[in-house]
């Protein structure tokens, strides 16, 4: 039965997710088990990830419950058995989290959050663990790569209406600004996040009046702090030339023309001709905002031939990551009970044991290596990635303000070297392992080889 609720988020799982939970239950498996969350391999043109997507998860682990209805379908399926269903009714998540910050740069096989808890626990949330991690950072990444394309210019996430649902226009917003954007178009997620929200008109409300300077007029008498006029609708240098009689006659008023948007056309040459416009007629204060199509690539040609061009709404290609669709994401058992665990699936490989990531740096503080370790050890001149977000199912700190996770992420991408910014891609920061590490796999390795892969 379909209710108004909003749909519980425990339920939004794999089906075998619940059959191992299930058949856990039933050969009485409760002990620990710890799961690794990486990314096997970069997209194309990628060399790096930003970390995003990790409050939301915590939130979700710490209010992790299923409802009566969900119980109920569970039922209806007859799939799985009344004690079993009995003991989901009163299951809580009571593990603990370790995790990489929001805003901070990792690369492919670090584990970016590793999970340890009974194993029913571990395993049930991990549909959910991989969907809340692997979009944010998918698209806190592309946005990191048009804020670097862009470079002091500004950008806003105008990305919502072409968002695969709604809750990813969401998760784009949130991640966007992360990944060092200064607002959305997106009001909800403006007033859920706290995000500034950003926004002109349409090409529709320029054609709804009898003449394109009626509809200047009126939008500049409705916000007269907020004009930014649309002027590409007919012919986009007479809309400008338009647009600097209203900034004259705002002027006049005690008000200013914050800005023009450019949607269509050559841009290179357009913003050039636009530039000189309000230049020429004295108001260099007036900003030009381009929109249509924008990804990294885009902005790095048109400024790269010239453009003159203040800041960027992003939509489309940033929110769906384009050219990237997804990230190679896995989240892995590496402990259970106590005893490392490992796959040799080829192509698949992960790392037994529990984690930490140690980064090293130059004598200018710039990135220099990674190491993965195990998570007790220690590495002289590095500095651990992995923190303990969450205890007994519990956060152990608070919501951090998003602008404060900007900042990290900012400062974080300054020490990045420039050859792993490039668009193009450079694939080759060091990431190795440590030798505690590396005697690990080839300890578990070998008990494997005799115990799975000798005779039957």
């Amino acid at each position: 039965m379909v209710t108004d609720r909003p749909q519980s988020r425990e339920i939004m799982t794999d089906l075998y997710e619940l059959t191992m939970a299930a058949s856990y239950f039933e050969q009485g498996m409760f002990a620990p088990a710890t799961f690794s969350l990486m990314v096997r391999e970069y997209p194309p043109k990628r060399s790096y990830m930003v970390c995003a997507g990790l409050d939301p998860l915590l939130d979700y682990l710490e209010s992790f419950h299923f409802h009566p209805d969900d119980l109920e379908y569970l039922e209806q399926t007859s799939l799985f058995p009344d004690k079993f269903l009995q003991f989901l009714e009163t299951l809580r998540f009571t593990g603990e989290v370790r995790a990489i910050p929001e805003g901070r740069i990792a690369f492919c096989d670090e584990p970016l959050v590793e999970i340890t808890a009974p194993v029913v626990q571990a395993q049930l949330v991990e549909t959910f663990v991989i969907n809340s991690i692997n979009l944010p950072t998918l698209v806190a990444t592309k946005a990191s790569r048009c804020h670097y394309a862009a470079g002091e210019r500004q950008l806003v996430d105008f990305s919502l209406r072409r968002t695969h649902g709604m809750h990813a226009g969401l998760m784009v917003a949130r991640s966007s600004f992360i990944g060092g954007f200064i607002g959305t178009s997106n009001v909800q997620a403006g007033k859920i996040y706290g995000l500034p929200i950003y926004g002109t008109m349409a090409h529709s409300y320029v054609e709804s009046f009898d003449r394109e300077i009626d509809s200047f007029r009126a939008f500049a008498k409705s916000f007269p702090d907020n004009t930014v006029l649309l002027i590409d609708t007919y012919d986009t240098l007479a809309g400008a030339r338009k647009a600097v009689t209203v900034a004259a006659e705002m002027r006049q008023a005690g008000h200013t023309l914050r800005a023009v948007r450019l949607d269509s056309g050559d841009m290179v040459e357009l913003s050039q001709q636009v530039r000189k416009i309000f230049d020429g007629s004295g108001f260099p204060e007036v900003t030009i905002f381009a929109s249509g199509g924008f990804d990294e690539f885009k902005i790095q040609k048109i400024l790269s031939a010239g453009a003159i061009i203040d800041a960027f709404g992003v939509g489309t290609k940033m929110g769906v990551s384009a050219d990237a669709p997804y990230l190679d994401m896995a989240y892995k058992i590496v402990m259970y009970n106590g005893r490392p665990l490992l796959k040799l699936s080829s192509g698949k490989v992960s790392l037994a044991g529990p984690k930490q990531v140690f980064r090293q740096r130059d004598e200018q503080g710039f990135f220099k290596g990674d190491l993965i370790g195990l998570s007790e050890e220690e590495v002289d001149d590095s500095e651990p990635l992995l923190e303990i977000v969450m205890q007994d199912g519990k956060r152990l700190l608070p919501q951090e303000p998003l602008p404060k996770i900007q900042e990290r992420f900012r400062e974080e991408f300054r020490l990045l070297p420039e050859t792993y910014k490039n668009l193009g891609g450079n694939p080759n920061y060091p990431v190795n392992i440590t030798p505690r590490l590396q005697a690990l796999q080839d300890q578990v390795k070998r008990e494997i080889s005799e115990k799975e892969l000798g005779p039957v």
